[in-house]
């Protein structure tokens, strides 16, 4: 199984006042530090070796991954105090995070119900430099940005102002497969920069090769999205 980068440095603005003190990926759910679960989650999917970057309040993140009793192995990147975005945080992990050729690249808020072996199979086979899994979305948990056609992603465009029109009815799901190179190629060193550039340049050149997820997803980036997967875990319990 590829290694998994987890972007965990954000500011977390939606989820204020909550993430004024504390990190988004440590707002508990059901009573359990997100980055916890995921962390397990990961590992029952099949992954051994992840790569957690930090930024804003990270020295948090790694004081309750350091004393818990963690399920695979996981290294820290640290971002610092100037937060360079997602795009500069996956470049800064490539540099210092021993990720191999190809990795999967995990949102810290984002808890996703797929088949990792799947995807990474469907990611070699496509020999794209990249791939983004994508869920049939219609505007129902949050903005459509994707045109998708079975299995590659004809448009990405989280700037769309008019989603419907462009005939976008599929969600980044929130989880990717990069080459290592393709980062070296798209995302440049030392400066804040957003993922969502690369993956749109690469959709309009027809190199972004697509998964389509069969579940909904589920996240802590939003009051509604934490209520939710409260209600996910807490039917679980029954």
């Amino acid at each position: 199984m590829l290694p998994c980068l987890v972007l965990g440095g954000g500011r977390g603005t939606r989820m204020l006042p909550a993430t004024e003190l504390v990190p988004k990926p440590l707002l508990p759910v059901a009573g359990v530090p997100f980055a916890l679960r995921q962390l397990d989650d990961l590992a029952a999917r099949g992954v051994t070796e992840v790569v957690y970057s930090i930024g804003y309040l990270g020295e948090q993140i790694r004081a309750a991954l350091s004393a818990a009793d963690l399920p695979c192995t996981v290294r820290i990147v640290d971002e610092g105090e100037h937060l360079l975005g997602t795009g500069g945080a996956t470049r800064l992990a490539v540099d210092e995070g021993d990720l191999g050729d190809a990795f999967f690249l995990l949102y810290g808020d984002s808890y996703l119900p797929i088949d990792l072996a799947a995807v990474q199979a469907c990611f070699e086979a496509s020999g794209a430099p990249a791939l983004m899994t994508v869920y049939r979305n219609d505007g129902a948990y949050d903005t459509s940005n994707v045109v998708f056609d079975g299995g590659r992603v004809v448009r990405y465009d989280k700037r769309e102002p008019d989603p419907e029109g462009a005939g976008m009815r599929y969600i980044d799901y929130g989880l990717s497969v990069l080459r290592t190179a393709t980062v070296l190629e798209h995302v440049p060193p030392g400066r804040p920069s957003d993922l969502a550039d690369m993956f749109q340049h690469l959709s309009t050149i027809g190199q972004l090769a697509g998964y389509e997820a069969a579940d909904r997803f589920y996240e802590i980036g939003s009051p509604d999205g934490l209520a939710d997967l409260e209600a996910l875990f807490g039917d679980r319990s029954q």
